[in-house]
């Protein structure tokens, strides 16, 4: 498990990706908790074993919210590639799949939990590095089976490696 930073208050920065290879196939989650000035407080990746990549981008968010609540976040901004989850918790989409209803559910309460909470979709490239995360979790779980993985913060050596490979992947 990484070590936590110490509590910050106030709004932390949540990044967050989910990604399978194949869908559904093998799957991981990945999420980035940064301060406002961009400090990456703390990363964590986990893989999913077999399931989609919308499972896994709720999963991933999910993972993030509670970093972040552990850091002692009032407030998250949440960013993240997945308009699908962005749009679908912001009300604009409609949640029509049973397999997501009961993510969707968690990740609306654990949002509910702060204080405050905003939500941005971005560009993969602005979400480099949760996408590296992914990509070296899933390239770890086809190597070296399933378990949690997690980085340190400030700095994973996997997560530096892969950033360069990170859009070439999924």
């Amino acid at each position: 498990m990484s070590e936590l930073a110490p509590a910050p208050q106030g709004t932390l920065i949540v990044r967050f990706d989910g990604g399978a290879r194949g869908n559904p196939g093998p799957a991981a989650a990945a999420a980035v908790v940064e301060d406002r000035a961009g400090g990456v407080l703390a990363e964590v990746a986990e893989p999913l074993g077999e399931t989609t990549n919308n499972v896994a981008e709720y999963r991933a968010l999910l993972l993030g919210l509670e970093r972040a609540r552990a850091l002692g976040a009032s407030a998250v901004e949440v960013r993240g590639d997945s308009e699908l989850v962005i749009r679908q918790l912001s009300g604009a989409y409609k949640v029509r799949s049973a397999l997501l209803r009961p993510l969707y559910e968690r990740a609306r309460a654990a949002l509910e939990a702060f204080d405050a909470h905003t939500l941005k979709a971005v560009p993969r490239a602005q979400n480099a590095r949760a996408d590296a995360l992914v990509n070296a979790t899933l390239d770890g779980v086809r190597t070296q089976g399933s378990g949690r993985a997690q980085a340190r913060p400030g700095g994973a050596a996997a997560a530096g490696a892969a950033l360069g490979r990170a859009s070439q992947r999924r």
